[in-house]
């Protein structure tokens, strides 16, 4: 073997040496968390909170305020259960980050109402057994309260047959607007019920 032969395998001996080395602290600076302050306004409260940047709607509701109404279901947006109102509109809560919503009005199932003061649409829910299980029911109450909201704004939907007029609170509405909220237990026509009941209040 030449000298320089040797030097050459030295070399890349030591090369991967340090390999798993320099990995290894690769992955521990992507570990490392990158902290922000959110300020939230939640059910009328003002939240300060100091989270991880990686950190959703979702689970700053759930893990750091202790509201644990709205519901963490597919983690993909696909049930519905982690509806929340934001600033007027509902979204799903698992698929969007809390630094995100810096500064915004939010409302979870614990603002609406309280057992001894339900809102409307969650007095109806109970009086038309608009729930089973009980998990999917947060996301769809914050669902339709928002629904209602949108139709009475004249914002039409994939059903709406003629954009020129209002949308009417219709069974076909209601069900296009919330085929987002998935329930397990087949309350859907409940939920229907309910729904129309708290439009025909509002109307």
């Amino acid at each position: 073997m030449s000298r320089r032969e040797l030097v050459a395998g030295a070399s890349a001996a030591a090369a991967l040496t340090t390999l798993p080395t320099r990995a290894g602290a690769a992955i521990a600076a992507a570990d490392t968390p990158v902290m922000a302050k959110v300020a939230l306004t939640v059910n009328g409260q003002r939240r300060d909170l100091d989270l991880d940047t990686r950190t959703s709607l979702l689970d700053a509701a759930r893990e750091h305020l202790h509201l644990t109404g709205s519901k963490k279901g597919c983690d993909h947006g696909q049930c519905g259960a982690c509806t929340m109102i934001v600033d007027g509109r509902r979204i799903n809560a698992c698929l969007t980050l809390a630094v995100m919503h810096q500064g915004a009005e939010i409302t979870t199932i614990e603002g609406l109402g309280q057992p001894d003061n339900l809102h409307p649409m969650q007095a109806a829910f109970v009086k038309h057994d608009g729930y089973q299980c009980g998990y999917c029911t947060p996301g769809q109450i914050c669902s339709g309260v928002a629904v209602l909201a949108e139709i009475k704004a004249g914002i039409p939907s994939h059903v709406t047959a003629d954009l020129a007029a209002a949308p009417a609170v219709t069974e076909a509405e209601i069900r296009e607007r919330m085929s987002g909220n998935l329930c397990r237990c087949g309350a859907y026509s409940n939920i229907v019920e309910a729904m129309t009941e708290v439009a025909g209040r509002q109307a």
